[in-house]
């Protein structure tokens, strides 16, 4: 199974993503980034701000490519 853009797995971490900002990164492994996605959109949320943070999350998993070893 690929694991660059545009593969399945990069679909079901965007999808994730839609539902809880860095639900995806977290899935792919990338925890750092998942909590950076998910603190961001709860504090920009309570400015009514939070869903570009959401969209950047959602577009971030489904673009992701892990680099080459």
């Amino acid at each position: 199974m690929t694991t660059g853009q545009g593969s399945g797995g990069n679909v079901l971490a965007a999808l994730a993503s839609l539902f809880i900002p860095g639900l995806g990164q977290l899935l792919q492994g990338r925890l750092l980034m998942a909590i950076i996605h998910f603190v961001l959109a709860g504090i920009l949320w309570i400015f009514l701000l939070g869903w570009i943070i959401h969209l950047w999350s959602i577009l971030d998993a489904a673009r992701f490519s892990p680099k080459p070893r």
